[in-house]
């Protein structure tokens, strides 16, 4: 039996399971929850007018039932928490990708959201064919890795992660050092740490990129490719988030003796939306049933 507590956030009645208890009831059957024996207190989203709100999603194109009942969820977030953007961490379509695909896998189940005007900003996972950064709604503008600045206090970087060939790598550590925004967000399909059975940190991959972040006062980096959600324990003051849930899941795939983790969720899909209000980035993390899984307040890195 699970003891429950409902909890208030973004206008919705979730149910938690209480700190006693590790398992939670999904659609995939009763799992654990990875990584932490309690559920901390929910950070509620501020919400505030003239803040910039954005969503992260990835490994997502399935079309499947379960995807478009977590692109519902996220439809219904967005009527109360009005995110402009959504980056996209790669692994965009599964399978085939002829025109009705991409209507099948993205079109139609974010249609509420594309209506709405929320832009999506996608990077290429191991899964997608290069031809994707000619989709316009992907918003990649031809280009296989490019930055974008939202808001004058912050910039993302899309990467290549598949092949990170050195041209791409020195771009963009110009494009880091160049850019002003006191908020330089990188995201892309490979995580530099990830408590993954199935594929982990790509440690060569960490030892080019981690560098131009700690030089560059990153705070926060966004990717994918394992099947579930994890959020790092900071990893040299960098907090790394695997969102990798978005249609697709391993379930019970995060090593929870890998000592990295803060928190994790490998046993139902979830997307992570978040709020940045001068130096604070505020963030939920909401799965298929509309429970928030994970909540917290990151502090930006202070320049060097």
């Amino acid at each position: 039996m699970h003891s429950r507590h409902a909890i208030a956030a973004l206008g919705l009645v979730l149910l938690i399971p209480s700190a006693a208890c590790r398992d939670v009831s999904v659609g995939y059957g009763s799992e654990r929850v990875a990584a932490e024996q309690q559920q901390p207190a929910t950070v509620a989203l501020p919400n505030k007018a003239g803040t910039y709100k954005f969503g992260v999603l990835g490994d997502f194109g399935t079309g499947s039932r379960e995807q478009y009942e977590l692109a519902r969820q996220m439809a219904s977030v967005h009527g109360r928490f009005k995110f402009e953007h959504v980056i996209l961490v790669g692994d965009n379509l599964y399978g085939s990708e002829r025109p009705q695909d991409f209507k099948k896998k993205f079109e139609e189940p974010y249609k509420p959201l594309l209506d709405a005007g929320v832009k999506f900003y996608a990077s290429l996972g191991n899964h997608d064919a290069r031809e994707q950064r000619f989709y316009k709604p992907f918003n990649m503008e031809g280009k296989l890795y490019y930055t974008f600045n939202p808001n004058p206090e912050v910039r993302f970087f899309a990467l290549e992660s598949t092949y990170p060939e050195p041209e791409q790598m020195k771009w963009f550590e110009d494009e880091l050092k160049k850019s002003t925004s006191k908020w330089k967000i990188p995201f892309f399909h490979h995580p530099l740490y990830s408590s993954g059975e199935r594929h982990g940190s790509d440690i060569r991959l960490r030892k080019v990129i981690e560098p131009m972040l700690l030089a560059n006062n990153v705070s926060v980096v966004f990717t994918g490719h394992d099947h579930f959600y994890e959020r790092t324990k900071p990893q040299n003051g960098i907090t790394y988030f695997v969102v990798g849930s978005g249609g697709k899941l391993r379930q019970g795939n995060i090593d929870t003796e890998s000592g990295i983790t803060a928190r994790g969720l490998d046993t139902d899909l979830a997307f992570l939306v978040a709020e940045i209000d001068g130096d604070q980035l505020t963030f939920n993390t909401i799965s298929r049933t509309g429970a928030v899984v994970d909540s917290g307040v990151i502090t930006r890195r202070p320049a060097k």
